[in-house]
């Protein structure tokens, strides 16, 4: 049985500041309605400018088990393709699917075998004490830096349930942390009521927006302009580099990586950003009807990989859909 240390430990006690659910309202789901502050790119960027995240897919043998040897030639594809980074077990990695022992081993593995990228961690469960652990995890095996969710399964909780999940967390942090908005699967939205509730704690570095729209977006980063704010929508990618954000954190870059790369050459040499935007959003569009994960899993095959299977709830794709898939892709 695993020993845990006495840090996570204290989650349990932690975890009972957490508030019940309350009604919602559709406010809860808007980041802010404010108008965006002049703020200076400089203090909303990453160290080395802005910067493309993959977020990573998992890769999984014949038996949907994690095979290392998989990850280690996805992620030297990434870097060969000019990644900046990966996100290891976002939304696109299944995190969901995964236990606690199988997350660590395969944060351990993106670790071992990253080579020049970057490693951000998504360690968010349900629950706050094994939250901490796995953020704990995080720091020691050397991730960058961690991304987190809000606790979900119960939707809309209030503010005062998020700020008792979040505080916790942030002081706990050894690395970097940025909170990840995507209230259309976690039913609770990153808002700016709870970021200001939020930012003067050191570890709070960012957010990963993965719902808003351009507007929303613009009005978030100027009224939180020290925050590095990463966009996972991708129509937004050239806008975001446009007002001076960190950069995306992008799950369909695995396949279009040189789509996606193209916008940010653009950006950094003074090029037409939203040319590049608009060819990325017409190539993007051939992965229309399918679902994400086994679409992607299976185009990377079109990259010389070795084909992932998928965890339930996701199946990989009938012979006849990537069939379909393949003639659109290339």
């Amino acid at each position: 049985m695993e020993k845990r240390d006495p840090a996570n430990c204290r989650a349990a006690i932690l975890f009972q500041g957490y508030n019940c659910p309350m009604r919602s309202t559709r406010r809860q789901f808007v980041l802010s309605s404010l108008p965006a502050a002049a703020a200076t790119a400089a203090n909303k960027l990453p160290a080395d400018g802005p910067r493309l995240l993959i977020a990573g897919l998992t890769m999984l043998d014949g038996r949907a088990q994690f095979d290392d040897t998989m990850n280690r030639d996805y992620l030297a594809h990434l870097q060969q393709g000019g990644a900046d980074g990966v996100l290891v077990l976002g939304t696109t990695g299944e995190f969901s699917s995964f236990s606690v022992r199988e997350r660590k081993q395969i944060l351990e593995s993106a670790i071992r075998h990253k080579g020049k990228l970057s490693i951000m961690a998504q360690v968010a469960t349900p629950n706050l004490p094994e939250t901490l652990e796995l953020l704990d995890h995080a720091a020691r095996a050397g991730a960058g830096s961690a991304l987190v969710l809000p606790p979900f399964y119960f939707k809309n909780p209030s503010l005062d349930g998020l700020t008792a999940f979040y505080e916790p967390v942030l002081r706990a942090a050894r690395v970097p942390v940025y909170l990840y908005n995507i209230p259309q699967l976690s039913g609770a939205p990153i808002s700016a009521e709870l970021l200001a509730r939020l930012s003067s704690h050191e570890h709070l570095v960012g957010v990963k927006d993965s719902f808003s729209k351009t507007d929303a977006m613009l009005a978030l980063m100027g009224q939180f302009p020290k925050l590095h704010y990463y966009t996972g929508v991708t129509a937004n990618i050239a806008a975001n580099l446009a007002a001076g954000g960190a950069g995306t954190i992008t799950g369909s870059g695995s396949y279009f990586l040189s789509e996606t790369l193209a916008i940010f050459e653009a950006h950094r040499k003074g090029g037409d950003r939203q040319a590049a935007q608009t060819s990325y959003d017409a190539a993007a569009r051939a992965m229309a009807g399918y679902a994400n994960i086994p679409a992607s899993k299976f185009a990377m095959t079109l990259r010389g990989l070795k084909e992932s299977a998928c965890r339930p709830p996701f199946t990989t794709l009938t012979a006849i859909e990537k069939q379909a898939l393949k003639a659109k892709l290339t």
